[in-house]
């Protein structure tokens, strides 16, 4: 695989790909030019060596213009993700291949390969043997930079907690209720080296949990409460991270249309990138405190169930009162941000598909950021940007914190007006944070789940969003 640049005269090849130039004679960028390639990003084309390399197959991938993402650039770095995982990702079936795109620092070398793993992505737990196309089996970078044996483990071992956020995604909810989830967290924490502790729904019950009970009291599957711990050794820092699980998302008694229903398998999203980064983070050995919280429910509909106008005491001993049940993402994230600040971090940054909002106003590939400090929002933006994931910074108007007044109970779960329902979710979770505590809150509805055609390194189903966003933000505050 190399990689190809777009010109005014033509294509030719980048930086890794000369000595493939020269086994075709210097003849490549006009035999890809005559081939009617532009070499733009995204472009892959696969083409029979015809005995000129040791390879069989020569695989070319766009960059896009020489002047366009400076390699050295967090967005030159990114090129260099989608171009790996766009050519691993078109060579599904084949054995083993090596990447000659430009790898000349040990950043490079850490893009490119952590792209193509990513990119060799395949979920096929269901499917029976004769409809499987495993992705490539091996991948080899091609480098002689310094560095490059530790960016390769570095890569490795974050795609290793981005595959388990899309394993976790794409499996369905009969598969992963929340005692399930439960017990996966338990087994990667004693094998990567982070404790796990699981309050069960009495357990629940018993210490104050009404948001998560009143959640999941409606299905045959009870809730959980799981609290990921990683301690290394003289760590000053400690960082919090509440995710949303909701194993699966009918509306409960707000039940939602069946043609919005067929993905919420994903509505636990946020869990699952928590409990990767932390699989990455211990993997990393990053010299940092991490808690992760998983809330863990399954929202359905029964006898049982909460109705709208109940009225909940969560863990932070505030009352909701739950005008629509559909809404309960933001009942089990309370308890866990309350939970998360007894442990007095430095941050807490909550994980969800909150809303439908989310993708109204930024769409399926752009998360949005709030928080109780513009500096914390743009400092969870900032590491998104440099890890490649897309978010945006978003306002929490105060003007829309009466539309969550009760008369009832100390909130609402909802405002009265659907405008603004990203907003408003974030500014119902504001009231939860204590004050001094630095929090965040990133809504990925869109970005966790991909409905549509692979693109670059993400694939369709499960995308892993955000999880390399928590993994940098912990190496942030280690450092």
């Amino acid at each position: 695989m190399i990689g190809v640049h777009a010109g005014p005269d033509g294509i030719r090849p980048a930086a890794g790909a000369e000595s493939v130039d020269q086994a075709f004679d210097g003849k490549l960028s006009a035999t890809l030019t005559a081939m009617g390639l532009k070499g733009v990003p995204g472009e892959v084309a696969k083409i029979p060596t015809f005995g000129a390399i040791t390879a069989p197959l020569l695989v070319t991938v766009g960059l896009g213009d020489v002047s366009e993402g400076d390699p050295g650039t967090d967005a030159g770095l990114e090129a260099l993700r989608r171009a790996a995982g766009e050519a691993t990702r078109a060579l599904a079936g084949v054995e083993s291949a090596a990447l000659a795109l430009p790898a000349a620092t040990a950043a490079q070398v850490g893009a490119v390969a952590l792209g193509g793993a990513l990119g060799a992505y395949g979920f096929h737990r269901y499917l029976t043997n004769g409809q499987r196309k495993e992705p490539v089996g091996e991948i080899t970078v091609l480098t002689s930079a310094e560095g490059a044996g530790e960016a390769l483990e570095a890569a490795q071992t974050l795609a290793g907690g981005v595959t388990l956020t899309r394993d976790l995604v794409n499996t369905p909810p009969s598969d992963l209720w929340p005692a399930r989830f439960a017990e996966i967290a338990e087994e990667y924490g004693a094998r990567s080296g982070f404790t796990a502790e699981v309050l069960d729904e009495h357990a629940l019950r018993e210490g104050g949990y009404g948001g998560i009970v009143g959640v999941g009291q409606g299905s045959t599957n009870p809730p959980r409460l799981v609290r990921l711990a990683y301690s290394p050794a003289g760590a000053s820092k400690t960082v919090a991270f509440v995710g949303k699980g909701i194993t699966f998302d009918s509306g409960g008694l707000s039940l939602k249309p069946s043609a919005s229903m067929d993905w919420m398998k994903s509505d636990m999203a946020g869990a699952a990138a928590v409990l990767g980064a932390m699989v990455s983070i211990a993997g990393l050995g990053l010299p940092v405190n991490v808690v992760g919280y998983l809330c863990l429910a399954e929202n359905m509909p029964s006898g049982t169930a909460q109705r709208p106008s109940d009225v909940l005491k969560t863990f932070s001993g505030k009352t909701v009162e739950v005008l629509d049940t559909d809404a309960e993402g933001r009942l089990v994230l309370v308890d866990g941000i309350a939970r998360a600040a007894q442990d007095q971090p430095d941050l807490i940054v909550d994980v969800a598909t909150l809303t439908g909002a989310q993708i109204v106003a930024l769409g399926w590939r752009v998360a949005g950021v709030m928080s109780n400090d513009d500096a914390v929002r743009d400092e969870v933006v900032a590491t998104a940007s440099s890890v490649g994931e897309a978010t945006w910074g978003m306002p929490l108007p105060e003007e829309l914190r009466k539309g969550l007044d009760s008369a009832v109970a100390d909130i609402a779960n909802v405002h009265p007006e659907r405008m603004g329902g990203m907003l408003t979710a974030a500014l119902f979770l504001r009231e939860f944070v204590p004050d001094g505590i630095r929090w965040a809150h990133v809504d990925m509805a869109g970005p966790s789940f991909n409905k549509g055609e692979p693109y670059g390194y993400t694939p369709k189903g499960g995308t892993g969003a955000i999880t390399r966003t928590l993994v940098e933000l912990a190496g942030r505050y280690a450092e």
